[in-house]
């Protein structure tokens, strides 16, 4: 399989579909192509290598799949769907309802702290529109954590699943936006920053020169 990415640094989307192929355990290449530049934009006018224009995009032989919930599926067809969900009836309403939220929802939160692992802002003042956002993502993990958390491990429904890839990129801006959290959502952010795949995401995105001044503020 081929997976096609953005900047680690930088690309929230790209996290979610390289979390979900490194979650699955299946062998893949990886092609990263910076954003902002002349590379990107062919790749975009190029149906082989990127047809939807954006990324990440999932190549499987010759199929094709792109959005990340779309490639947490496809993968999850293939190595079996508790790898990614759980097993729970509730449990996994739940963690559908609260992946899907995050593909459709939190615009402001995504417009005004774009995903930079690079940087740390100290105080970021937070505009209302961010602050209801950041209200609604606590709230929503302080219900998975305590209805469904604990066991089997430190996230949402215990063992690292899909609804933590969904969120990964929105740990990344609370750390990086030095958003204040409640005592279990920052204990999540803790436990997520330290899995072992955002720390081989984190040290790939260090290895990058690429920036991008529109983020790097």
């Amino acid at each position: 399989m081929k997976l096609v990415i953005g900047n680690k640094r930088y690309s929230s989307w790209s996290l979610r579909g390289w979390l979900a192929i490194r979650q699955s355990g299946l062998a893949f290449d990886e092609v990263v192509i910076p954003m902002d530049t002349p590379e990107f934009a062919a790749a975009k006018a190029d149906a082989s290598l990127m047809p939807s224009g954006t990324v990440p995009v999932l190549w499987d032989g010759d199929v094709v799949v792109w959005e990340s919930l779309a490639i947490i599926d496809w993968l999850a067809d293939r190595v079996g769907r508790d790898v990614f969900w759980p097993k729970d009836d509730a449990a996994r309403a739940l963690a559908r309802s609260i992946a899907a939220e995050m593909h459709a929802g939190f615009i402001n939160l995504r417009r005004h702290c774009p995903m930079n692992t690079g940087r740390t802002y100290p105080a970021f003042a937070l505009t209302p529109e961010v602050e209801r956002d950041i209200g609604r993502i606590d709230a929503l993990w302080r219900e998975a954590l305590h209805g469904f958390g604990g066991n089997g491990g430190p996230y949402l429904f215990g063992a690292f699943g899909a609804a933590d890839i969904m969120y990964a990129p929105v740990v990344t801006r609370f750390r990086t936006y030095d958003v204040p959290l409640s005592d279990a959502s920052e204990a999540y952010v803790n436990a997520v920053l330290a899995h072992p795949f955002m720390q081989d995401w984190y040290a790939g995105a260090d290895a990058e020169d690429w920036r991008l001044d529109r983020i790097e503020f």
